[in-house]
């Protein structure tokens, strides 16, 4: 598998593990998001302890600050997108929510009734 693939792979991850994180503890408490959201500061650290030599072209050779600036730009958008399908799935779940019909005439109201 190509370097780039294992990168993604390792973001959406991630990106699984802040949402799962995020969703349970919000459970609790709605400071959880801001939990689940600072999460993804640490992305590089938990991309070079995964992928440790087998990073892709662009990232191999940065240190530091640089290394850290590359992988949050190159990572946001899959990561963003897997912690807040997680995030919103997990806190929908543990809630238990139940959708409730205000029209008897909505679409809703008219799947739920149906027998």
């Amino acid at each position: 598998m190509r370097p780039e693939h294992k990168f993604a792979l390792t973001v959406y991850l991630w990106g699984t593990i802040c949402g799962v994180v995020s969703g349970a503890l919000s459970i609790q408490t709605r400071a959880a998001w801001i939990i689940g959201a600072l999460m993804f500061l640490i992305t590089d650290v938990f991309v070079k302890m995964v992928l440790k030599d087998n990073l892709p072209e662009d990232l191999q050779g940065l240190e530091g600050g640089q290394f850290r600036a590359a992988v949050l730009r190159k990572a946001f958008w899959g990561w963003f997108l897997f912690w807040l399908y997680f995030t919103m799935l997990v806190y929908t779940v543990g809630i238990d929510f139940k959708p409730v019909p205000y029209n008897n005439q909505s679409l809703l109201s008219q799947m739920m009734n149906k027998t």
